[in-house]
């Protein structure tokens, strides 16, 4: 066959085909019969071959999926009525204005609005309705407005592939000043008195290598490149200090960093090092009447907080010490106080914290065994409140201010949901299943009071880059709780959801703790009761469709229905091409197996490609998209076809891929759902779950 097609006269689904191509490393040769499905004009893909068979694809997805439309459309309309249509946020005062976000009902994206503290009317400063009207994807990247709220600088993406335009707008006269930056992929960020605005651009492989100075009514041709980093590996960004009198330039990969400060003010002046690189330490900065503040794991894999002089920024005393028992993720200055965020035992703490009083400290208290919470938007360099989120898996999203004086916590917004909602009808815990080594692995889960046992189960899970999956809230959920499943996070390793103990244990050569952990977390719920073998359906996206795809070759039988978003699943092919976005950034968190004959072997020994075979497998929905830049599209196309070449059994795989998207699907908060609503209805009809 010389492409993909679909027989409609049998229904057949694609068949992909099979050109035999392979390389060698370390003695060691790998072969690869779809490796064509990759245009070698990416990243515009143009090759007729290769189009025709994701067409193909889609279309068999589309047949299978025609059956569902009903309860696919059930689960949409189901879904939409959570969400409350006219919403706003809370005002944030930020100087001489109020900010805030609209959406208008029946709106994709949101309006961004102001109002002066001193009284007058409404001003709106950036429409994103109007900016997204006619397109099929939309997505606002950076905004900032400028120190004197005269004028507002933002970027847009409108085809995903997160290369973003940006502008400037005179708020005065709502009118676009010449001025456009093409390319970027950064923050915008005003300095010079608001004369110049810094950002970074993504080069020919998406790699931001750079801080730009842009001046204000000159040409592009003028800009200054106030940094250039030089190793393939790391990655540029810019930002204020709290105070916003310096630039911060920071340059990191995923374990090592290096920051530079430059006067906000001047930034064409001679930067500051604060401390030269070192392999295996990351730091950030702040200031404070020249003091620095560093966050920095160089004496604690759990991160100590340290102050130097800005005379001698690399001279590190400690302030708070690094500790097994508490992960230090972050910190905030403000001029009267500082506040301290972390995690201990996996849940969220936020403590405020005194400069001229090293021993008082203030932690906020929360009412719940398990939530998710953190600081919000805090502006302002002198505030006496704090705004707060929070929320659990059966907790809706609460905005709080909290007074710091009086240590009181102030509810200013509730997440509505108008279709109605009863938190007395749900139950969640947070369990401890053992690992095969022993290892404790946190469960976060949510169920119906009402629910028979043992009944479906959905399980979810990450475990890359040290991200935490926090027991959040989350309103689509529900559509699968409210017809008898349970839901459940598995905080496994290689997240930092225990600290960076936890991440460096399913990275790199622990990296197949991953996928262990997960099966043992879905046994464990079968041995309590929970659910039965066969019965659980999973989910995961990028780094989490690689854990999809390993453990679907691992414990096919496990699992009932298996749904994997843009599945970073050609682990091995992906890490050998240099070429590539990501690739040479990524080798701290994966290995290298261009240099390291153990990396290759290891990689090799998971990689969910490599390691497809005949055997049975379970339903499988795959997602992709063309313009993603994070995980390229070929990589789940290939895995599908070598899926439909080997599997041995009659189950549903379904593969689409959106042809004007990237890594995140659709844009837009409804059109999105149509995409969850799709997948749930596939985990429904596969679980043979009514409703």
């Amino acid at each position: 066959m010389d492409h993909a097609t679909v027989d409609s006269e049998t229904a057949a689904p694609p068949v992909a085909a099979r050109k035999p191509s392979s390389v060698t490393h370390h003695g060691i040769t790998v072969t690869d019969d779809y490796a064509w499905l990759r245009d070698p004009g990416y990243p515009d893909v143009k090759d007729k071959e290769v189009l025709e068979h994701l067409a193909a694809e889609n279309a068999w997805f589309a047949a299978q999926m025609a059956v569902q439309q009903g309860r696919i459309d059930a689960l949409f309309k189901e879904m939409r009525a959570r969400i409350k249509e006219a919403d706003k946020s809370v005002p944030q005062k930020d100087g001489d204005y109020l900010y805030w976000i609209e959406f208008e009902e029946g709106a994709e994206y949101k309006k961004w609005w102001r109002r002066p503290v001193a009284g007058g009317t409404d001003q709106l400063i950036l429409d994103e309705v109007a900016l997204a009207e006619g397109k099929d994807y939309f997505r606002l990247g950076a905004i900032s407005v400028s120190s004197d709220g005269k004028k507002l600088a933002y970027s847009i993406d409108d085809n995903g592939s997160e290369r973003f335009t940006a502008r400037i707008k005179d708020l005065a006269t709502g009118k676009l000043l010449a001025d456009e930056i093409p390319g970027t992929l950064s923050s915008l960020v005003w300095v010079a008195g608001d004369k110049g605005l810094v950002y970074s651009l993504a080069n020919e492989q998406w790699r931001t290598d750079n801080a730009r100075l842009h001046w204000l009514g000159q040409p592009l041709s003028d800009d200054v490149e106030l940094y250039h980093e030089d190793d393939d590996g790391f990655r540029v960004g810019a930002g204020l200090s709290a105070n916003e009198k310096w630039l911060i330039i920071s340059t990191s990969d995923h374990e090592t960093s290096e920051v530079r400060l430059v006067p906000a003010s001047d930034p064409l002046a001679e930067p500051i090092l604060v401390k030269a690189r070192q392999k295996g330490v990351e730091y950030e900065v702040d200031e404070r009447s020249g003091v620095l503040y560093v966050l920095a794991n160089d004496t604690h894999e759990n991160f100590r907080l340290a102050t130097a002089p800005l005379d001698r920024p690399g001279d590190w005393t400690t302030l708070i010490e690094g500790s097994d028992a508490f992960y230090l993720t972050g910190f905030d200055l403000f001029r009267d106080f500082y506040v301290v965020e972390g995690r201990e035992g996996g849940l969220d703490t936020i403590a405020v914290r005194y400069y001229d009083d090293p021993g008082r400290v203030e932690p906020i208290a929360f009412p719940e065994a398990s939530y998710s919470a953190g600081l919000g938007d805090n502006p302002e360099w002198a505030m006496d409140r704090l705004r707060v989120g929070y929320q659990s898996m059966v907790s809706p999203s609460t905005v709080y201010d909290y007074h710091v004086a009086e240590r009181r916590l102030e509810v200013l917004k509730v997440q509505e949901i108008p279709s109605g909602y009863d938190a007395e009808l749900y139950a969640t815990e947070r369990l401890e299943i053992p690992a095969r080594d022993g290892t404790p692995i946190p469960v976060s889960i949510v169920y119906r009071k009402d629910r028979a046992s043992p009944g479906p189960l959905h399980l979810y899970g990450y475990g890359a880059y040290g991200i935490a999956i926090p027991p959040g809230f989350s309103t689509t959920r529900f559509s699968l709780v409210d017809r008898g499943f349970a839901y459940a996070i598995a905080h496994i390793r290689g997240g930092d959801d225990l600290g960076r103990a936890w991440y460096k244990g399913g990275k790199l050569e622990q990296r197949t703790n991953t996928f262990t952990d997960f099966v043992d977390v879905a046994k464990g719920l079968v041995e309590r009761g929970y659910t039965e073998a066969g019965r659980i359906s999973i989910s995961g996206g990028s780094a989490g469709g690689e854990l999809m795809g390993a453990v679907v070759n691992s414990d096919p039988e496990l699992w009932g229905a298996v749904v994997a978003h843009v599945p970073f699943v050609d682990v091995l092919n992906t890490m050998l091409d240099a070429s590539l976005p990501l690739t040479p950034g990524e080798w701290p968190e994966w290995g290298n197996p261009i240099e390291d004959r153990a990396a290759f072997e290891l990689i090799a020994s998971y990689s969910p490609y490599e390691n497809v075979r005949a055997q049975a497998y379970p339903p499988i929905m795959v997602t992709a998209g063309l313009n993603d830049p994070r995980v390229t599209y070929w990589e789940p196309a290939k895995w599908v076809a070598r899926l439909r070449e080997l599997k041995t059994d009659e189950n549903l795989l379904i593969f689409k891929t959106n042809m004007g998207a990237g890594h995140g699907g659709k844009s837009g908060r409804f059109e999105s759902l149509h995409e969850t609503a799709e997948e749930f209805a596939f985990i429904l009809w596969q679980l043979g779950v009514e409703g």
